[in-house]
């Protein structure tokens, strides 16, 4: 363990994304508390408010993540300087995609169904970040010996494939298994040769003169959320708050 903690996370240019990881999740986890107590009408927080106008704290996420990205790129990877805009950003990043939804759609969904996505949203980039960092970048290809640059090689020919299948699951309407499908090897593949989802681009274009296709993808589909929907939705409501509507 500590000789793995050594190599891949106190690797030398790894501790600002540690450190963005960590005031991610931290911003995230803390906002929500702050948003469900104000919910609520417990403890002394409230909405901000100016001349009227309700400000979302993805005003000041936005602030913080322009300072920590822009920051980040002119101290580089060491220093102080590198671990102060990593905390600014993480902290910024995980204002923004707490509001997600209220980007994505324009309105102040927050408490409704949509507002979900915003959740689902926090969950997998952390996913997709911590994985990152605790396991090996292929790109960085400095300082090799010919046999480690054609090894590098094939892993970059390996991960380029992967985000191909993730694209096809993509369109097939599988969103989830194409974010993680990036990254963790065969859950692109398996999301990509399966049936599309009967809403999805793929089956609207690809099942529309196939009618027994499109009724297996019906089926499908409605056995797969009839089993997985209440357990995501429970999970959703635990770490965001049920949803008013």
């Amino acid at each position: 363990m500590g000789h793995w903690w050594q190599r891949n996370i106190l690797e030398p240019g790894k501790l600002p994304l540690l450190l963005a990881l960590a005031s991610f999740v931290l911003a995230f986890v803390l906002v929500r508390l702050v948003t469900r107590l104000i919910r609520a009408g417990r403890g002394p927080f409230r909405n901000v408010t100016a001349g009227g106008l309700h400000v979302h704290h993805v005003v000041p996420g936005v602030v913080l993540t322009v300072i920590g990205g822009f920051g980040a790129v002119a101290s580089g990877q060491r220093g102080v300087g590198a671990a102060v805009f990593a905390v600014l950003f993480g902290i910024g990043a995980g204002l923004v995609l707490d509001e997600f939804a209220l980007v994505l759609y324009l309105d102040d969904v927050y408490w409704s169904e949509q507002g979900r996505k915003s959740v689902e949203v926090v969950v997998l980039t952390a996913a997709r970040v911590a994985r990152v960092l605790g396991g090996f970048l292929p790109f960085g290809v400095n300082d090799l010996t010919p046999a480690e640059r054609h090894d590098r090689g094939l892993v970059v020919a390996n991960v380029t494939a992967n985000f191909l299948f993730s694209l096809l699951a993509l369109a097939k309407g599988k969103p989830r298994m194409a974010v993680f499908g990036v990254l963790v090897p065969f859950v692109a593949p398996f999301g990509a040769l399966r049936l599309a989802r009967p809403s999805s681009p793929w089956a609207r274009r690809c099942y529309r003169n196939r009618p027994r296709a499109r009724a297996r993808a019906e089926r499908r589909a409605a056995a797969h959320d009839a089993r997985w929907d209440g357990l995501r939705r429970r999970f959703q409501d635990w770490l965001g708050g049920f949803p008013t509507s």
